[in-house]
């Protein structure tokens, strides 16, 4: 593994690309809930789109705090030179600060609670409070914190705020719902985002076998994805990271939640257009 004192240099690429037609998501999961969202969207030169790309909840190192990772580390170029990161909350492994440290000066989204923990620990955090949008700079890509019910789990040392986000751009629009039970505002979503929802990033599972409250199972996840009347959605928060007494678990359980969340689509929002990735993989998602 390359330590942070040792991680290579990258040339980050030009953030302009060809012309489309009509906007376009491209969606990496690096694993657990790190999402890269590559936005493409018509920039203000004619011929030329705009790429804007954000980063949810980054653990782009191996580890986060006990909790190991099946795998290697997320590949700095699958992560780097990001417009915005998005922090759902502040547990360890959504908040991880070694990875917070590797995004440099980009903008960390969160809670006021909590942006104000982050801004004390270094981090350049940007408070934004739920229900209030904030710009990407430079961008026409807006960002709104939204309702997430994740309060069973609080920590005595770091803020307990918890958001999921809407990610909205001309013609587009996201929900990543960080960490949450179910909760009936969920239908308001895509009101909210002023219209219907192109992509749903929800979390199925987590790092061992058994949720605790505040999580959202297979079957749950599934209905979230109905409720909102996703376009489209791709499961996180699964099959990656583990406790290190996971050798007494029962085999298979990091596998499951993903074909699980598969087949409960299929019966509960068959009209959503499902992308089950492995960590490092990419799907690109053309806007209806």
């Amino acid at each position: 593994m390359t330590s942070r004192d040792e991680m290579p240099d990258v040339t980050v690429p030009d953030v302009t690309v060809p012309d489309v037609t009509v906007p376009d998501v491209t969606v990496r999961w690096l694993g657990h809930a790190s999402v890269v969202l590559d936005l493409t969207l018509a920039g203000e030169q004619p011929g030329v789109a705009r790429r804007v790309r954000l980063l949810t909840d980054p653990l782009l190192r191996r580890h986060a705090g006990l909790l190991r990772r099946r795998g290697g580390a997320p590949r700095r170029e699958d992560w780097c030179d990001a417009d915005a990161v998005l922090v759902s909350h502040l547990h360890h492994d959504h908040a991880e600060l070694g990875s917070l440290e590797l995004l440099g000066a980009t903008p960390v989204v969160a809670p006021p609670s909590n942006a104000h923990w982050l801004t004390r620990h270094g981090v350049p955090a940007v408070a934004v409070p739920e229900g209030s949008w904030w710009h990407v700079p430079g961008t026409g890509v807006r960002v709104r914190p939204v309702t997430a019910v994740h309060g069973h789990r609080p920590m005595p040392h770091r803020p307990n705020a918890a958001v999921g986000f809407l990610v909205v751009g001309p013609g587009v629009r996201v929900w990543f719902a960080g960490d949450t039970a179910p909760f009936p505002q969920m239908a308001e979503l895509p009101a909210l985002a002023g219209g219907p929802i192109d992509l749903a990033l929800v979390p199925v599972g987590g790092w061992g076998p058994r949720l605790s409250g505040g999580h959202m199972d297979p079957v749950q996840a599934a209905e979230a994805v109905a409720a909102v009347r996703a376009a489209a959605a791709v499961p996180v928060h699964w099959g990656t990271l583990h406790a290190p007494v996971s050798r007494r678990l029962p085999p298979g359980w990091m596998d499951a939640a993903g074909p699980a969340f598969a087949a409960a689509v299929a019966r509960r929002a068959p009209g959503c257009a499902l992308h089950v990735l492995e960590p490092g993989d990419q799907v690109r998602l053309r806007v209806r």
